[in-house]
């Protein structure tokens, strides 16, 4: 069956048109993202959401999302969007980061030229048949010093456009190399010192915990005074009482603003202040940004829900549509090493050890660790998948490392996954063939060669002479056909072990026939999510 997507708020006729040109199911209901009870009441016949602002994708909606895979924003902003309940449902959250970069830094320049001729007041008073010409004495932006607090993709866009202006910029990234800044020509200061330098401040930044109220009421009394303050961004970035107190004073010549810690903002501070020019979060606001964030929103969507490549996701490391095809078979690898080595774990796992070889090191190691963790994770929560595997380990404690290391052995590359409890280690490794199945290569430290099936069974014993017989002869008189056998010990009369690929899984009482021959030290059925 073709995979499903609800579109919930107003998208282009195009962007709707993408999805069923991929052969996506599509359901335009550009209303219903409003309505959150019909919105619950339907939402567990989708596998995609497609949404801009207007749909608020909460926790109980998520809950009734019973098939959900994606949920994509068509735009930058996902606050509307429970993230932490996604990933719990291993639900990916993707935006549109690119889509409207230019039109968002576009308007920070046009606030920047609005507020230092007052534009909008003398448009105003123009209108009123004043003609106040006096009263309106604006500054140049040529030769000004502009302090552009995040210096990302939308920032980097108004440092450029800032250049092109003569004004000299400067930047406060902590993410921003002194390298990379040469290149934008830009000066890389420390936040305090741009607060002192600056005569116009932009902020271009996400919120987060590390940048809530950066512009707070300290750091606003440290600014030069006469400054002006720009916010595309995202509200909740600067302290708007303590703004309005400066701008009433005079220390603060003026602000722009077109986002606000409470949207719909009805009442604020800033409001009717004579030099505050405020916008009504017009950032993405052109027929040209709203076109392009939802034809890319449509694509994303489409490629994750037909090939498993990942963009632009908030909780999922993006895999393009060919990496999806050439790592396809090492991430099954990854999630049956994961899966063999969770199900023969019973104590909590206090850390997963991940060793890359050879060629697969050279792959998206991100995407690897998930389909690993996951593995590991079904255990204990069979509907964990990649997206949530993470997750949950981070809530359990469970501390992941990775390590990449040059080819050393006869396989071009190979995964080697180790888990460490309180009374042991325990590891397995695996490679893909040329065939493109998986294979593995090595459990405690003893070589092997194993098909991974569907139904496997498990078994260690002393290397003595009857293991083969025994396992044969209870199999065959119980009517359990072997696909494979695989053997492996760790020196004559050592540890052996066996690995069984079998075309069902056995019953129980098989099992105990087994252990009745007190041949086996332990004896593990498997089971392994072979499509």
């Amino acid at each position: 069956m073709a995979p499903k997507v609800l579109i919930s708020d107003k998208l282009s006729d195009a962007a709707v048109q993408i999805f069923r040109d991929r052969g996506i199911d599509v359901d335009f209901q550009p209303d219903v993202g409003k309505d959150k009870d019909r919105l619950a009441e339907i939402i567990g016949d989708y596998d995609g959401l497609a949404i801009r602002s207007a749909t608020k994708v909460t926790e109980k909606i998520i809950a009734a999302a019973t098939n959900l895979k994606v949920i994509g924003r068509a735009g930058i902003g996902t606050d509307n969007i429970d993230k932490d309940a996604a990933s719990k449902k291993g639900v990916i959250v993707m935006n549109t980061p690119f889509g409207n970069m230019i039109t968002t830094a576009e308007h920070a320049i046009a606030l920047m030229f609005a507020v230092a001729r007052q534009i909008p007041e003398a448009s105003a008073s123009t209108h009123a048949g004043k003609w106040e010409k006096s009263k309106f004495m604006g500054v140049e932006l040529t030769g000004k010093t502009l302090g552009v607090i995040g210096a990302g993709n939308i920032g980097g866009i108004v440092c450029d456009r800032a250049r092109g202006l003569r004004m000299k910029v400067i930047a406060y990234d902590p993410f921003l190399g002194e390298e990379k800044a040469q290149k934008m020509g830009v000066e890389k200061v420390e936040l305090e010192d741009l607060l002192t330098r600056s005569d116009f401040i932009t902020l271009h930044v996400p919120f987060t915990d590390q940048t809530a109220n950066i512009l707070s009421r300290e750091a606003l009394e440290k600014t030069k005074k006469g400054v002006r303050i720009i916010n595309c961004a995202r509200g909740g970035l600067v302290d708007e009482v303590a703004l309005a107190d400066l701008l009433k004073s005079g220390h603060i010549a003026g602000a722009g603003f077109d986002v606000f810690a409470e949207e719909p903002a009805k009442e604020n501070p800033l409001f009717n202040l004579p030099n505050v020019v405020c916008t009504p979060h017009l950032g993405a606001a052109t027929s040209e940004a709203q076109e392009n964030v939802a034809l890319q929103v449509a694509e994303q969507m489409a490629d994750y829900l037909l090939t498993g490549a990942v963009s632009n996701a908030l909780n999922m490391p993006s895999v393009t549509a060919e990496e999806a095809m050439v790592m396809g078979p090492w991430i099954k690898l990854a999630g049956h090493l994961g899966a063999f080595i969770g199900q023969m774990t019973d104590e909590p796992i206090k850390a997963i050890n991940i060793l890359y070889d050879g060629v697969v090191g050279q792959m998206n190691l991100d995407a690897l660790n998930c389909g690993a963790v996951a593995g590991i994770m079904k255990r204990a929560n069979p509907d964990v998948n990649m997206v949530s595997a993470p997750v949950v380990a981070r809530e359990k404690g469970i501390q992941i490392s990775t390590t990449n290391q040059d080819k050393s052995g006869v396989f071009d590359g190979y995964i080697k996954v180790t888990v460490v409890t309180e009374k042991r280690e325990r590891s397995i490794a695996g490679t893909v063939f040329s065939d493109g199945k998986p294979r593995f290569i090595q459990i405690k430290g003893i070589q092997i060669d194993a098909e991974v099936g569907a139904h496997m069974l498990y078994t260690t014993n002393e290397d003595v002479p009857g293991i083969i017989g025994a396992l044969g002869q209870t199999m065959g008189e119980n009517g359990v056909n072997i696909a494979n056998f695989t053997l492996g010990r760790s020196a004559a009369k050592g540890e052996a072990i066996a690995l069984l690929y079998l075309d069902e899984q056995p019953p129980a009482p098989v099992l105990d026939k087994l252990r009745a021959t007190g041949l086996f030290t332990q004896i593990k059925p498997l089971q392994f999510d072979v499509v």
